[in-house]
């Protein structure tokens, strides 16, 4: 993993709600249930009961392409390992 961009640097600056260097420390579980992507969407989560929620983001154990906040993967929710965490999150 050679090609990290190293912490603090913002290229495109903080997210809307001051959020920054956020991928790259665990895979985040989600509100959403796993499922393909609605046509239209915007600020939505799915919450229809699937087999498998949302994963965001890469982890430390991840390639440096994949650490990315976008990255989306989905997992049981029962799955459990060391690179899997939740980040707390409030309503601005």
């Amino acid at each position: 993993m050679t090609d990290l961009v190293p912490g603090g640097t913002k290229p495109a600056g903080d997210g809307r709600w001051g959020q920054s260097d956020l991928a790259g420390n665990v895979h985040e579980w989600t509100l959403d249930w796993h499922t393909n992507y609605a046509d239209t969407c915007i600020n939505c989560a799915d919450l229809t009961v699937a087999l498998s929620r949302v994963l965001r983001g890469g982890s430390f154990d991840y390639d440096a392409a994949d650490l990315r906040a976008g990255t989306r993967n989905f997992a049981s929710p029962t799955y459990s390992r060391g690179d899997v965490g939740v980040r707390c999150a409030r309503t601005p």
